[in-house]
């Protein structure tokens, strides 16, 4: 197969695993509820918070890292037996696993903000850089008392801290998409904050 091709079928992998809608299983199997019509709608771990507490919160953000982690470590083996020299199959599976976190396709495209998603795609390109994004993300956030605030500020960082640790332009560039894809999903987050009624952590 020529590179094209890899990018094709593993993009697909990877969004059908970005898919898993792990908040929602999660939340449905505690409760019988359907984590779409509570709170913000959204499948995240934020959302989960709202309904099952704060250990939920950070298992279901854990499971969504892993989720963002797997298909990128997947690209980048498979690069090894492909002429892919710059890292291009590893940042299009990471494109796609945050693209079905927020847009799946077992749940009518409705799914969560690729927070923990998008952060683990970055830990498994760079573990660096992943390891000082999510470091970035915990002191904001509880700085703030905003996960969104958090999490915005943590990912515009994430290219310039792939430039710093002198990584392939295409994890730079792929960083740069993600966080407007990310930011651009947070813009009711970003509404709320404007007219001071978005949730804090408490």
């Amino acid at each position: 197969m020529n590179l094209t091709t890899y990018i094709l079928i593993f993009s697909i992998i990877s969004y059908f695993i970005g898919s898993i809608p792990t908040g929602y299983l999660i939340v449905k199997a505690k409760t019988g509820d359907d984590i779409r019509k509570i709170g913000s709608g959204s499948t995240g771990a934020t959302n989960v918070k709202r309904v099952l507490g704060k250990k939920w919160f950070f298992i279901v953000m854990i499971l969504d890292a892993i989720k963002g982690a797997l298909p990128v470590i997947l690209g980048k083996i498979v690069a090894n037996y492909t002429n892919d020299t710059i890292g291009i199959i590893a940042v299009f599976c990471a494109i796609f696993v945050i693209i079905g976190h927020s847009k799946p396709i077992f749940l009518q495209f409705k799914g969560g903000k690729s927070v923990a998603s998008g952060v683990g795609t970055i830990l498994a390109l760079n573990p660096a850089v992943g390891l000082l994004i999510a470091l970035i993300w915990g002191v904001i956030t509880y700085i703030s008392k905003y996960v969104s605030v958090g999490s915005i500020i943590a990912l515009i960082l994430s290219p310039i801290l792939m430039y710093l640790f002198k990584n392939p332009p295409c994890y730079i560039i792929y960083c740069a998409i993600a966080a407007i894809y990310i930011v651009y999903l947070h813009r009711e987050n970003i509404k709320r904050l404007i007219k001071k009624q978005e949730n804090k952590v408490r």
